[in-house]
């Protein structure tokens, strides 16, 4: 994928424009993608004329509407190379974590032990502490990736969990899937990856990976938000107890006991998100087309351009490797990242200033806060140069 392509990419997306019709330079991707305009109009569809509702009604509408909420399962279960029946529809990738959490065996009547790591989102340590488990945390190496020697020394045989983030959302740093899996089974844990800033930016095959479990969400993907996945091992999933109760995840009820449908329907209590399930698909198909290796090499060369710009300029402070993954974090000397995004948007440029959702990884870069440029299919050198444009504009300001 070449820079001029990604020009032309950017007329699919109708959000990338400004109230009075000027070019809006978002570089905020990895809080939640732009949405292309063939998943608009599936979503617009399918809350139209192709809306119903699933898994009940007997007419002919609503037989068809749970076809295509299925075709979504397997849709998104072939997009990271998983099975149909091991997808489990969840309102968000915080969601999936949350029923990992909740729904994995106990270890003789305790949660276990989860080992995470110090760059973690909250959405992977919240979770978990909520849940009743004893969580250990990995230390970082120099250039901000996962330590999986450090990973390697501290497992034991009382870990039941390994959960590491594919890809840091603050840092880009990318984690070596196979190595963790390997290290985790090597104490009898399972691994989950947190793949919400992967499935946009890298390839993902989970049995490549090796791991156990992997949560990712729709509206990073460029999908609608309110949905997002839990993969799982199919018998992994089969020995987990439902962790919400109501319609659509049971086989038969009565006042004296309950029995529960087959994974993954026994994790999908209620209505399900239908129209969010088939734009979910549509991001999937959206994305397909271009192609993952494609679109990482084209955030690679972003990240390079913007990283080699600000490393040139004295009073900013880089975090995270060369080679991260669409992703760009940084402070800038006597400026709090919130004024420096203020600014920013003056001058129609967006990213995220703050901690990111990851408080502990913010205390072990000794900073309240960075300034986080995040790339996508639509991102140009016009961005990066508006981005850089907007730092030399506020460094003016400050004096």
């Amino acid at each position: 994928m070449t820079l001029a392509a990604a020009k032309t990419y950017r007329a699919d997306f109708p959000g990338l424009v400004t109230a009075d019709g000027a070019d809006w330079h978002y570089l905020d991707s990895a809080a939640t993608a732009q949405k292309p305009q063939a998943v608009i109009d599936a979503v617009m569809r399918a809350l139209g004329v192709d809306y119903a509702t699933v898994h009940r009604g007997v007419y002919a509408r609503s037989a068809e509407m749970t076809l295509a909420y299925e075709s979504a399962r397997r849709r998104v279960a072939q997009f990271i190379g998983g099975k149909e029946d091991e997808i489990v529809f969840a309102r968000g990738a915080t969601e999936a974590i949350n029923l990992l959490a909740y729904s994995y065996p106990d270890n003789n009547g305790s949660r276990g032990r989860v080992l995470l790591s110090q760059l973690e989102h909250h959405s992977n340590i919240v979770p978990w502490q909520l849940a009743g488990w004893q969580v250990d945390v990995c230390p970082l190496t120099a250039d901000g990736c996962i330590d999986l020697d450090a990973a390697e020394a501290m497992l034991t045989p009382e870990h039941t969990m390994v959960a590491f983030a594919h890809v840091s959302n603050v840092l880009g740093s990318v984690v070596d899937g196979p190595r963790a899996a390997e290290l985790a089974h090597s104490v009898g844990a399972k691994l989950l990856l947190d793949g919400c800033q992967a499935v946009p930016r890298v390839p993902v095959d989970v049995a490549a990976l090796g791991c156990d479990f992997y949560a990712f969400s729709s509206h990073k993907l460029y999908g609608p938000t309110g949905i997002g996945a839990l993969w799982g091992r199919a018998d992994l999933l089969d020995r987990m107890a439902p962790w919400q109760g109501g319609g659509a995840m049971i086989d038969k009820v009565t006042f004296a006991e309950t029995t529960y449908a087959p994974a993954p329907q026994r994790f999908e209590a209620g209505t399900p998100a239908i129209v969010e399930a088939i734009g979910f698909a549509a991001a999937c198909d959206y994305v397909d087309a271009i192609g993952l290796e494609a679109i990482h090499a084209h955030e690679t060369r972003l990240v390079a351009q913007t990283r080699d710009a600000l490393r040139g300029m004295n009073d900013v402070t880089l975090f995270g490797p060369d080679d991260s993954a669409g992703i760009v974090s940084f402070v800038m000397d006597g400026v709090h990242p919130h004024d420096l995004g203020t600014i920013l948007d003056e001058e129609n440029v967006a990213i995220r200033a703050g901690h990111h959702c990851a408080q502990p990884l913010m205390e072990h870069l000794g900073v309240p806060a960075t300034a986080r440029a995040s790339f996508g299919i639509y991102s140009t050198e016009d961005d990066v140069a508006a981005l850089v444009r907007g730092i030399e504009r506020t460094k003016r300001i400050f004096g």
